[in-house]
């Protein structure tokens, strides 16, 4: 038995998918330590947008730590801190004319979502929150309620209450769910209590890949407006430019009252999570909410030099919609080709999904056979059944390429695998 299930808790995941020890990485590869190589289109779940170690990044970390720049200071003024405000405000507020204020929580996207909650809460003084069906927005308390999976609500040990769920998105077939959330907002008799806020992603990556209309969004932001709620964008997992531009909300023209980022906002890794809300929401006491490493400065630093050297220009974006476009291309022809399992594929920019909903094992089993091939690649949703695409959006496009193919042969692999195809009644339909 080796040290990790000698002595680390069993809670640990990704690495029962991914059962080697990791060595070294850079930009989208990861090489383990007996010197296998392997395209990561996991990215951190998210958090790695430029890549492993992004030079540029890694030197501006090396300069500041050689230069004994402050590490740790609280929410203490500091060199850095005030050289991201300055960049984030000039680089991605001013140019969207967004008039809102900062907030650093603690470094998780947990810990934001847990704030953003805690001031709709405290500026309405209303407590219930309107949630959606397959939204995750992190697992402690305050932000596990307000998450779908039963897998994470079972873990809190607590009855989980003050949130309300809505239909998503084409979550009804046969109905429409903003008329669903406006009837029980307008009937006073319909159990919901008059909610604080609305909290959504507009494209749900842990919930399945389930993508957001900008009809839908706008409709959204419409009731949100009439019935006096807060609107909150869980921008953890598909901001910082992976939809192909940094908010992923711009598309839809919608003007979010509060906005949590973490997971790409350091550029690197390091842990860093952010609040934007607009100025007036801004009602905090001092120190209302605190944590010890509210501000992480290497992150300020890491940040500032990721938004200036990535976020400059639109080359980044127009090449990351580039690359979306040969992706859904690529899932398209796949879904083609192996239509006997209905695959569908989804997603914006560059977070996309295959997904299964007749055989849900079906992309666990492809995630196995694509990490034999040098592929490591997740699958989410419910019961698991999509195959989850989250490359870093400066991947090379031959990389991009090959980790395409990987997929298709993964696929292939296991709807050729007897044992498989005879488990799920498939051997006459694949014959």
């Amino acid at each position: 038995m080796n040290i990790f299930e000698r002595i680390e808790s069993n809670v640990r995941g990704y690495c029962r998918s991914f059962p080697v020890v990791f060595q070294r990485a850079r930009g989208a590869m990861l090489h383990d330590e007996e010197g296998r190589s392997y395209i990561d289109f996991l990215a951190g779940a998210g958090t790695l947008n430029y890549g492993h170690n992004p030079p540029v990044i890694k030197q501006k970390l090396i300069e500041y730590l050689e230069s004994d720049g402050v590490l740790h200071g609280l929410d203490l003024h500091t060199v850095a801190k005030r050289d991201f405000l300055e960049t984030f405000e000039r680089l991605i507020l001013w140019p969207l004319e967004m008039d809102y204020k900062v907030q650093f929580p603690g470094p998780t996207g947990t810990n934001a979502v847990e704030a953003a909650l805690k001031l709709a809460r405290k500026v309405t003084g209303r407590t219930n929150v309107v949630s959606f069906t397959n939204g995750f927005h992190g697992v402690s308390l305050g932000s596990v309620a307000a998450t779908g999976n039963s897998h994470f609500r079972e873990g809190a040990g607590v009855p989980l209450s003050n949130t309300t769920f809505m239909p998503y998105d084409n979550y009804l077939e046969d109905a429409d769910s903003l008329e669903y959330l406006r009837r029980f907002l307008e009937d006073g008799s319909s159990g919901l209590d008059h909610p604080a806020a609305v909290i959504l992603e507009t494209v749900q990556g842990e919930g399945g890949i389930n993508v957001a209309s900008p009809e839908w969004l706008q409709g959204v932001e419409a009731i949100c407006r009439e019935f006096e709620m807060l609107l909150i964008v869980d921008d953890i997992q598909v901001g910082c430019g992976r939809t192909g531009s940094f908010f992923s909300f711009e598309e839809a023209g919608i003007t979010p009252d509060i906005i949590t980022l973490s997971k790409a906002l350091s550029g690197c890794g390091l842990p860093f999570s952010l609040v934007v809300m607009k100025e007036e929401l801004d009602q905090w006491k001092p120190g209302e909410h605190n944590g010890t490493f509210r501000g992480h400065n290497l992150a300020f630093v890491s940040a500032a030099a990721t938004l200036r050297h990535f976020w400059r220009d639109g080359r980044l974006m127009a090449d990351v919609r580039s690359k979306g476009r040969m992706v859904r291309e690529r899932l398209e022809a796949i879904a083609e080709r192996f239509s006997v399992v209905n695959l569908t594929a989804r997603g914006r920019g560059l977070v996309w999904g295959l997904a299964c909903r007749e055989y849900p094992e079906l992309a666990g089993a492809v995630s196995a056979a694509a990490f034999e091939r040098g592929l490591i690649i997740e699958t989410s949703g419910t019961d698991d059944n999509v195959l989850k695409l989250l490359p870093p959006l400066t991947i090379e496009w031959e990389v991009l390429e090959k980790g395409l193919d990987i997929i298709e042969e993964s696929y292939e692999a296991v709807l050729d695998d007897e044992q498989f195809l005879q488990q799920h009644d498939l051997l006459e339909t694949s014959s």
